[in-house]
């Protein structure tokens, strides 16, 4: 069965465009490494709750968008080296890839699927 990275980003709107060019570099990577697919979904319908919700996870603020993304692997081990990877790319380095958003507020995780239905 195959392997999810998950994140949850607030993302200027303002930067939207800027996160879409940013998100298509890394993504291309992501997918030269191993990932078999990459989504990314900016915020449409994100309702506050009465105990937690996603607005608050990442301490998005109202000029932010909540973006929800994930990356689909073949297994954990092509995770694994796939992202060892990407830490060592420079094409993603800082400087050469600035994140247009701010990534102490990132919300991120590996998860192994339990069930899985249609497709």
């Amino acid at each position: 069965m195959s392997y999810i990275d998950g994140f949850v980003i607030a993302v200027p709107a303002a930067n939207r465009e800027k996160f879409i060019e940013h998100a298509s570099t890394f993504d291309a990577c992501f997918l030269e490494y191993g990932a078999t697919r990459v989504i990314e979904c900016w915020g449409d319908d994100v309702p506050e709750g009465k105990l937690t919700d996603f607005r608050r996870a990442v301490q998005a603020t109202p000029e932010e968008a909540v973006v929800f993304s994930w990356i689909e692997w073949p297994d954990k081990a092509t995770r694994d080296a796939g992202m060892e990877k990407m830490m060592k790319d420079p094409r993603l380095s800082p400087e050469n890839s600035p994140m247009p958003f701010d990534g102490k507020r990132m919300i991120f995780g590996g998860f192994a699927p339990v069930v899985e239905l249609g497709r």
